[in-house]
């Protein structure tokens, strides 16, 4: 399968792509930007910020709850302002937010790196609906993508540089992990973002990698590939009518590779036989 350019956005590090009320949210982290992209016109609304934002992820209330190196805080689409929430990491400075996603409760799962990429510097929080905010995972190097199985009972984690995918056994009423453990490893690059489609199988952006694999987790074999004519795939969510999205970067292109990926930093999606579901907004 190919992947075909829906918007040649030539961002530094598009991230975080969610679906929500027609439209494909993404941000891109470097420019902090936040994105309402309409894939049937191409029109693509931004609003700019002073931060390296890491996700926005949309709640209950209608707004967005978005990560930066300055917290967590709740992003208006209508009045383009940001009110500051909590700051986790206020005692870790140079550390920042990264992916996010919220469980089938519509609690927040956000994690943070370093922004220097030092290695264990990150965590992986969860933030529940009364916004109380628990340490789950420690010493993290780059929190990347987070999905949950299709009964509710597995969290599927991404610490990119350890080059895995990790299972966790979820408590879905206390929201509690336990048990980690390795079910997916990648050779061609650095696994990213993820979800899962409505059979249970992962999509994994692969960072180096020119593509997005689909492994099914309970062997860990990749079954289908996505070629993505960028290096740099950095992650993917599924939308309407099959459609999968897929964001990419354009960071570490230089002159001698911009002729080989003009479209680097675009955004692109691929018609699949499958769904995936579009995870809750956040409930608090």
């Amino acid at each position: 399968m190919n992947a075909t350019c829906i918007l040649p956005a030539a961002s530094v590090l598009a991230e975080g792509p969610v679906w929500h009320q027609d439209h494909l949210w993404w941000v891109d982290i470097e420019r902090g930007e936040i994105h309402a992209l309409n894939p049937l016109t191409t029109a693509d609304r931004v609003w700019k910020f002073p931060h390296k934002i890491g996700f926005a992820i949309p709640s209950v209330r209608g707004d967005f709850i978005i990560g930066t190196e300055q917290g967590l805080s709740r992003f208006s689409p209508e009045t383009g302002t940001l009110t500051p929430l909590s700051h986790p990491e206020r005692t870790t400075p140079g550390n920042r937010f990264n992916d996010a996603k919220c469980d089938p409760s519509g609690r927040l799962w956000a994690g943070t790196m370093a922004l220097d990429e030092s290695p264990a510097r990150g965590s992986l929080y969860r933030i529940d609906h009364d916004l109380r905010v628990v340490r789950a995972v420690p010493k993290v190097s780059i929190s990347n993508g987070l999905a949950w199985s299709n009964d509710g009972r597995t969290l599927y984690y991404i610490d990119s540089p350890t080059r895995r995918v990790d299972a966790f056994d979820f408590e879905p009423t206390s929201g509690e992990v336990s048990g980690r453990r390795t079910i997916v490893e990648i050779s061609n690059g650095f696994p990213d973002g993820m979800c899962v489609d409505h059979l249970g199988n992962l999509w994994i952006a692969i960072w180096g990698g020119w593509s997005v694999a689909c492994h099914e987790p309970r062997r860990g074999k990749c079954i289908a590939k996505i070629s993505v004519p960028v290096e740099d795939v950095t992650s993917c969510c599924f939308g309407p009518r099959n459609t999968l999205f897929i964001t990419t970067a354009s960071r570490d292109v230089d002159d001698s590779t911009r002729a080989q990926q003009p479209l680097a930093g675009g955004i692109f999606s691929v018609q699949l036989e499958v769904s995936g579901p579009v995870p809750p907004c956040f409930a608090g």
